[in-house]
Parts: structure tokens; sequence; C-alpha cells
């Protein structure tokens, strides 16, 4: 039940993140549609009218065809215990709400001002997952009783937010050409003589990148309570473990080579790692899962240098 609780908060977080990423919606419309999704929570007859009701949404066509499909994410919405299904609904429905706030904020495109706006819109799109998975956790992990909770949400928000703030600096250039949106604040920006105009400019890249270091560093701070968020879940709750560990390997090897690259302000750059890291760190995380000292170890490892001992065994 667990998994599926977990499968259907994923999936309706989509559906919201595809209306909000559309470039060709305009804000009225988009926060209109948001508005009859969180109905759909509620009603079923209003989710059965939906997919039609938002024909008109582009993007990636993987998403898409689930934001097509929201009527049967709400029948599975449906089937879920009644104190699941309440959590589910009430962190999707905080995140609908700020990112119906950013929208009408920022009708041109999101632009970002401020350091206290960008750590507000962190936690509407993540840190309200961060809490919303820790809740299901305590409904459904027996090892998880008051006292894990407890601890666990002290740094809940934190695990969700260090997620979501390495994507966004590995993806500046992408979201400001395809998303139309820029989430380093203008204000940071400014401090170092640039600008949101002047984001992926060749003759800024230094003073650009000036300002992203300091996110970067951020950006290991919060990696860093992430971590000890996942050491607090209890050894017998394997799966829960097994569910943070990847995602927060592989945010610490992006976080380490942006840490050395400019590759994110410039027209079409990316920062991904390999496939031969992602591979190792499968096996290397999964291994390490029931250890708090083993996975601290392969977390310095990993900050260091790509991870890849396993990978010719694997290719």
């Amino acid at each position: 039940m667990l998994g599926r609780a977990v499968l259907t908060a994923y999936l309706l977080c989509r559906i919201a993140d595809t209306i909000e990423d559309d470039g060709a919606a305009t804000p009225d419309r988009k926060a209109e549609l948001l508005d009859g999704f969180l109905t759909c929570l509620a009603h079923q007859e209003t989710a059965d009218a939906f997919p039609l009701l938002a024909a008109d949404i582009a993007g990636d066509p993987a998403h898409v065809n689930l934001l097509r499909h929201t009527d049967l994410v709400c029948v599975l919405l449906r089937s879920l215990p009644d104190r699941s299904r309440e959590r589910v609904v009430h962190w999707v429905t905080e995140m609908v709400r700020g990112m119906q706030k950013f929208v009408r904020l920022y009708p041109g495109g999101i632009r970002i001002q401020t350091v206290a706006e960008y750590k507000e819109y962190c936690y509407y799109v993540a840190g309200t997952v961060g809490c919303l998975l820790t809740e299901l956790w305590q409904l459904h992990a027996p090892s998880i009783g008051k006292p894990e909770f407890t601890r666990l949400w002290a740094k809940c928000q934190q695990f969700g937010e260090a997620l979501q703030t390495v994507n966004i600096l590995k993806d500046i250039a992408h979201d400001a050409r395809h998303e139309n949106a820029i989430y380093i604040p203008e204000l940071s920006l400014a401090e170092h003589g640039s600008g949101h105009h002047t984001l992926l400019s060749a003759a800024h890249l230094e003073r650009n990148h000036a300002a992203v270091s300091t996110f970067i560093q951020l950006a290991w701070l919060d990696l860093d309570d992430a971590l000890e968020y996942l050491l607090l879940i209890p050894r017998r709750a394997i799966a829960i473990r097994a569910f943070c560990v990847l995602p927060l390997l592989f945010a610490y090897a992006t976080l380490r080579d942006l840490t050395h690259t400019q590759a994110m302000l410039i027209e079409g750059g990316t920062v991904k790692i390999s496939r031969r890291e992602v591979k190792s760190l499968m096996v290397a995380g999964l291994v390490s899962l029931l250890s708090n000292t083993a996975l601290r170890s392969l977390v310095v490892r990993v900050k260091a240098r790509p991870f890849t001992p396993f990978a010719p065994a694997l290719v």
C-alpha cells in the first residue's frame, strides 16, 4: 500500500508540473487548469472530464500522455486508505497553490528575484514532497513510530528541496530557453554585474558563474541535510531507504560536476553524470544501504571524484 500511495502522489505532482511547464499556455489558463486539477482530487466526475478540458496543454509527450489520463490517476487516488488519501491531497494542494502563486506573479515566465523567493519556490515544488513522503512513511512503515517521525520531520523539507536545487542548477540553460523560467535570483546576478537578460551571455559567463557558485554552496549544505534525513530512516525500513538513497547519490555526483563546470550557463549546455557512474552508484548504494558508516563513506567518495568501480562488469 505504501508503494501505491507514493506512486499516486508522484503521478499527481507530475500532472501539476506538466501544466505549470507549458510554455505556450497563458498564466490565466494555467491557473484555471490548476484549479480544475485540484477539484479533480475531490470529485471523480470532474476528473473524468479533465483530460478533455486540458487538451490544449503541450510539453514532453510522456508527461502530456499522463495528463490525458488524469481520470485514471484519480481512480488510483480514491483506492488509497482514507488517511493516506487525505495527506496526499493536502500536500499536492499545497504544491499547486504555490505553483499558481508564481504563475500569476510572473505572467511572462518565472523570473525569481531574491534568495528568499528562490527558497519559497523550492519549498512549494519540492519541500512539500519531502513532507508528504515522510507522512506516508509514518502511516505505512511499522518501524517509523512517533520518535522516528519527529526526527525525520525536522529534516524532511530539506530532503525534498536538496534534490530540486540540484535540478535547478544543472538545467539553468535548458529552463531559460525551453521552459521560459529563470530561477537564479535577479538580485544575486546583479551583485556580480549581470542579470536575467544576460544569464546565457558568453560575455557575462564569469560573472554569472560567480553568482551561481553561491547557490552551489547552498546546495551542498542542503544535500548534507538530506543525507542526515536518509541516515535517520530505520534500517528495518529497507524499502524506504532504497527509495531515498539513489536520487541522493545521483544528486551528490551531479553537484560535484556542477562545481567544476560552467556548461549549465552556456546555450545548449548540460550537466549529466555518466551512465557508467549511474550503474556503479546503483550497485554501491544498495550494497551500503544497511550501514550508515558505509553510506557516509560512499558519499565522501562521490563528492571527491566520479564513482565507477563496478561499471565494467555491468556493461
